[in-house]
């Protein structure tokens, strides 16, 4: 073969080589842009954002006894956690000095008692007397003061000598109400003060959720609201309950104020449980949750990108955004029930880029559906 025939077929071979190759790169080409994709479907909209607290269950009223009198506890006959009647005895002080008072108080009332005696005799004499004209006027007064001062001595002597049988009462303390022991300020051998609180009976009945809302969000609150409650130890328990308190002013130390909520009676609450509440932020619009990785970019915009079911291909599409949820982002405006969004691997995305989405297992994230898998690089 001449020169010439070979340089002929060599550029022949060349070019068929290049044939080849273009097709095979624009084979692998077609293959890379068609980008497996995790999508959300949003659904119906959800009402605003929820402003959510946590707090502990606690009895409607819970009653702090203390006693009545000063003294040294001698016994503490109950324990925290349990379950004490209306009258059943909770403490006792040492009443030996009071017992003493009570001595007393009966002997100076026996001789008040006497001092009566005499001076009721004493006042008839002079009555006998001045009725015959022995004794003046005056002294028939003086005789009859005499006795009435007597007769308020021993009253005064009887009121304290019920007074000291009082103070040996009241070195029993029993509860008030029909509860449950919360706790135990003090114990056997303790000094207390008349009043001190030593025992605390959380009242059966009526349980609410203490919680505490910061000053900026406390206007949300207000006595009479409905919220909803949900519980650490039983998720699967939820009640409505009924704002009932709302403090008057913020702790001075964390500026915050004490909401109760009234709860309906169920019996699996258990005071002390960790309870929460969610409620909608009034005057918010309401709107779609998304992902927070569904959210990008473009031109400081935010957007969102939207796949089309038809073409199976994905563009940007401008969203506002209401604010962060706990469970991804909120968008107020911009999307419709039903537009499937690019959950997950939006650097990826370009307009018109082809996409296929992994028809995976239905989730549901705060207001969207989630039907794919991850994407892939």
């Amino acid at each position: 073969m001449s020169v010439v025939g070979l340089g002929k077929l060599g550029v022949a071979i060349v070019a068929v080589a290049a044939i080849l190759s273009g097709c095979t790169e624009e084979k692998k080409a077609a293959e890379q842009v068609i980008r497996p994709v995790k999508v959300v479907e949003v659904k119906a909209r959800q009402a605003g954002p929820l402003l959510q607290y946590s707090g502990s269950i606690r009895a409607r009223t819970e009653v702090p006894l203390g006693f009545r009198v000063d003294g040294k506890i001698s016994d503490r006959l109950v324990d925290v956690g349990q379950r004490v009647k209306a009258g059943q005895p909770v403490a006792r002080i040492d009443v030996t000095d009071y017992e003493l008072s009570v001595r007393q108080a009966e002997a100076e009332l026996a001789s008040a008692e006497k001092q009566v005696e005499i001076s009721q005799l004493a006042l008839k004499r002079a009555e006998t007397l001045q009725s015959q004209n022995i004794t003046s006027q005056s002294s028939l007064e003086q005789a009859q003061l005499a006795s009435r001062q007597a007769i308020a001595q021993r009253d005064a002597a009887q009121s304290s000598l019920t007074q000291a049988k009082n103070r040996v009462g009241y070195g029993v303390l029993s509860s008030d109400v029909d509860g449950i022991v919360t706790a135990v300020n003090a114990e056997a051998g303790q000094v207390v003060a008349a009043g001190t609180p030593v025992i605390r009976v959380a009242q059966d009945g009526a349980k609410e959720i203490e919680v505490a809302v910061p000053e900026a969000e406390i206007r949300q609150f207000s006595p009479g609201k409905s919220v909803k409650t949900s519980f650490w130890a039983d998720g699967n328990l939820a009640l409505e309950g009924k704002v009932r308190e709302v403090a008057g002013s913020a702790d001075q130390q964390s500026r915050t104020f004490t909401v109760r909520v009234s709860l309906p009676d169920n019996p699996a609450l258990r005071l002390g449980m960790t309870a929460t509440i969610s409620t909608e932020v009034s005057g918010s619009a309401p709107g779609f949750v998304l992902p927070l990785a569904a959210l990008a970019k473009q031109d400081g915009k935010s957007i969102v990108w939207l796949v089309d079911p038809a073409s199976s291909k994905v563009q940007p599409h401008p969203v506002q955004v209401d604010g962060f949820a706990e469970d991804g982002v909120r968008i107020a405006d911009g999307l419709k029930a039903g537009d499937l969004v690019v959950a997950a691997g939006t650097q990826f995305m370009q307009p018109d880029l082809q996409v296929k989405i992994y028809e995976g297992e239905g989730q549901t994230a705060g207001g969207a559906s989630t039907a794919v898998a991850p994407s892939k690089s």
